[in-house]
């Protein structure tokens, strides 16, 4: 009686433990470790690397996703170089990620050319309609949405802002890259509105930090010289010469991003952005639990920062009108 009961007992248990097998192994299914692939323009090294790989990481976090337990995310540096961010998209893409993040036009530009299949999530990317990323902002169609940094129309806004603070400007140095669609783009519209404010404008090219030294230390031995960086991967690499040129040629300048004034520039107008990172993470988490990029909109910045560094104000002599001031998000002493 008594070995009957226990057998039955085993047979319980075994029976139990093949109903909780599948159980187990459907959680453990569910809790497959998915790919990401991340290609920044910047090196591994650079504050603003870290803070926005920190910022993407923190918005992954309260979606689920933790990098090492059901995320494996695969990151590679383009260090303001267009063969390195070629060939590691090429690396990023052969390692066959559920969905790359580009950080900028060059490293979409460079995802794109590799695949038309794995999902690309852009970020701080110009005018991604005209560089051909996607179809439209609120229909992508393709492999590939993200988030915007500014449309053309702001571009003016920094020749404004460049009068507001050195009036006895009239000479202005643009530095750009024309090696991509949102560097002609934006130095077009800068020109467009040029002469209405007593400016003759001249184009620098970013790609090569000799290139920049040169021209710009060229022209900055003509009078009233002024200088305004364009928005791109290469000016963001090449920044603290961009400023340092600046500040040692007496030029005032105006900068597209935040990240320009915190390294020591002297005006900055632009959207955030490291937060950019972490917004893409909604639209990471979107495509790896099933929607498609071609029906998540591209999405643009709905607020622009201007911050002041008021020290290199100082440094360069000017004295920034108070009605300026007093329109700045942010002062930097």
């Amino acid at each position: 009686m008594l070995s009957g009961l226990l057998k039955r007992r085993e047979f319980v248990s075994l029976l139990g433990g093949a109903v909780a097998w599948p159980i187990a192994a459907r959680a453990q299914q569910q809790e497959r470790i998915r790919r990401v692939g991340a290609l920044i323009s910047l090196t591994a090294d650079d504050p603003q690397s870290k803070a926005r790989v920190a910022a993407f990481l923190r918005g992954l976090q309260p979606l689920g996703w933790t990098d090492g337990r059901n995320l494996h995310i695969d990151y590679r540096w383009g260090e303001g170089d267009a063969g390195h961010m070629h060939s590691h998209a090429a690396e990023l893409i052969a390692l066959a990620p559920d969905v790359v993040v580009a950080g900028g036009s060059e490293a979409t530009a460079t995802f794109q050319q590799a695949t038309r299949n794995v999902p690309i999530v852009f970020v701080n990317v110009v005018d991604p309609v005209g560089a051909g990323f996607v179809d439209s902002l609120s229909r992508p169609s393709g492999n590939a949405t993200g988030f915007m940094v500014f449309e053309y129309g702001i571009s003016p806004k920094w020749l404004e802002l460049l009068k507001e603070i050195a009036p006895s400007v009239t000479r202005v140095a643009v530095i750009r890259d024309a090696a991509i669609a949102s560097g002609i783009g934006q130095f077009g519209a800068i020109r467009a509105v040029s002469s209405s404010f007593g400016m003759e404008v001249s184009p620098i090219g970013a790609s090569d930090a000799l290139e920049i030294e040169r021209a710009v230390s060229a022209f900055a031995h003509g009078p009233s010289g002024g200088m305004i960086v364009t928005g791109s991967p290469s000016t963001a690499f090449h920044r603290d010469l961009l400023i340092r040129l600046a500040v040692r040629h007496r030029l005032p300048a105006v900068y597209p991003l935040r990240l320009f004034a915190d390294s020591g520039g002297l005006i900055s107008y632009g959207a955030d952005t490291v937060d950019q990172y972490r917004l893409a993470a909604a639209y990471v988490d979107r495509i790896l639990k099933g929607d498609r990029p071609a029906d998540l909109p591209v999405q643009a910045p709905t607020k622009y920062d201007l911050v002041i560094n008021l020290k290199t104000a100082k440094a360069l002599g000017l004295d920034v009108p108070p009605i300026l001031l007093a329109r700045a998000d942010e002062v930097i002493e």
